[in-house]
């Protein structure tokens, strides 16, 4: 059996912790402001943040421990949403994560941040799609719903980005100046 390293514990932690905490903003927040005059569910950040930690959990955790953390995720997300939200939020985790699992993979050989910009559009756009369907029966919020996830998407990239050029030296997405 292999024992996770503290970073894989973290991150799993963290990723699984996004499910209640975006069912829980849907729930109780509403709408939110994405930029350029739209909006969306609250839970949209949090969503967008479960991509980029799905990815990063992945890298630290290994291959088995998401595929099981996407399965806990899926039943936590069933059980802790509000009844009228659970079946959407369940069904487009387990979509949304697994897509983003199926395309990440065969990218990462070319590169964490490429993988998870390809990932997470994929994630994000079914994510989105299926939830607005299953939990409102419109499309309405659909603009601010791939834009927020974008966001989330964008500053951690930018982030990771920045540390790999500050820990190895090397420029803007590896590249050495």
């Amino acid at each position: 059996m292999n024992v996770l390293a503290p970073a894989g514990i973290a991150t799993l932690v963290a990723y699984i912790a996004t499910i209640p905490a975006a069912n829980l903003a849907v729930t109780h927040i509403g709408a939110v402001p994405t930029g350029f005059g739209y909006a969306a569910p609250a839970g949209v950040y949090i969503a967008g943040l479960a991509l980029v930690l799905r990815d990063l959990a992945r890298e630290a955790a290994g291959r088995r421990a998401i595929l099981i953390a996407i399965a806990v995720g899926t039943v936590l997300s069933y059980f802790l949403a509000d009844p009228s939200l659970a079946i959407a939020s369940a069904a487009a985790f387990a979509v949304a994560e697994t897509l983003d699992f199926v395309v990440y993979e065969p990218l990462r050989r070319r590169g964490l941040l490429i993988a998870m910009l390809a990932s997470n559009a994929i994630g994000l756009l079914a994510d989105s799609l299926l939830f607005l369907k299953l939990a409102f029966d419109s499309y309405a919020y659909l603009p601010g719903q791939i834009l927020g996830k974008t966001w989330m998407t964008l500053v951690a990239v930018a982030v990771l980005a920045l540390l790999r050029k500050r820990k190895s030296g090397a420029g803007f997405f590896g590249v050495r100046a």
